[in-house]
């Protein structure tokens, strides 16, 4: 399959909407990517066009967006470009769709607070306004990731002689050069 991908940034420009099909759920959200350049004869950055995409995300990646993104959020979209393409009054019409792979909160432009997606929990878990996580019916209550008395696990937990951890001051730092 030869899929056109490609990456985007830029802003949510309306709500993410969810909807149930027949072959699973879809969340859509348009966004919207300005180019910028530095003009020299002016000497600043001024906008160039912008670039107007429809996401489209399906399966788990759809109630994940739905429970996270919102209007006017700076984000990052990865996935196949595609055409939408439907007969109107007058006459055909098109536009670019994405077909969402994976999309992020763009940490150039704040924080994120993630929460990591555990075996079978789907966003309809999370209560959108406090983020926490409702365990469904027969799910351990306690989290494995943060509950203190887990036992540390290879790969997932530091565990190691402590030596590694020691910090490094001021002087040492200027010894280890940026660019190796």
């Amino acid at each position: 399959m030869n899929d056109t991908t490609v990456t985007v940034v830029g802003n949510v420009v309306d709500s993410p909407r969810r909807v149930s099909l027949e072959n699973g759920a879809v969340t859509n959200f348009r966004m919207a990517s300005t180019a910028r350049r530095y003009d020299s004869a002016t000497q600043q950055y001024v906008d160039s066009g912008t670039l107007w995409v429809d996401v489209e995300c399906w399966g788990s990646l759809s109630g994940n967006v739905a429970a996270s993104i919102s209007k006017g959020d700076p984000v990052i979209v990865q996935g196949a470009l595609t055409t939408h393409s439907w007969e109107s009054e007058s006459g055909p019409r098109s536009k670019p769709r994405i077909r969402a792979f994976a999309v992020g909160p763009n940490l150039s432009r704040g924080t994120a607070d993630f929460k990591r997606d555990r075996s079978g929990r789907t966003a309809e878990n999370v209560d959108r306004t406090t983020g926490e996580i409702t365990p469904q019916a027969g799910e351990p209550q306690d989290d494995p990731f943060t509950s203190a008395s887990a036992e540390p696990r290879p790969g997932r937990d530091y565990d190691g002689d402590g030596a590694a951890l020691e910090g490094m001051d001021a002087a040492e730092s200027s010894l280890v050069p940026a660019h190796a």
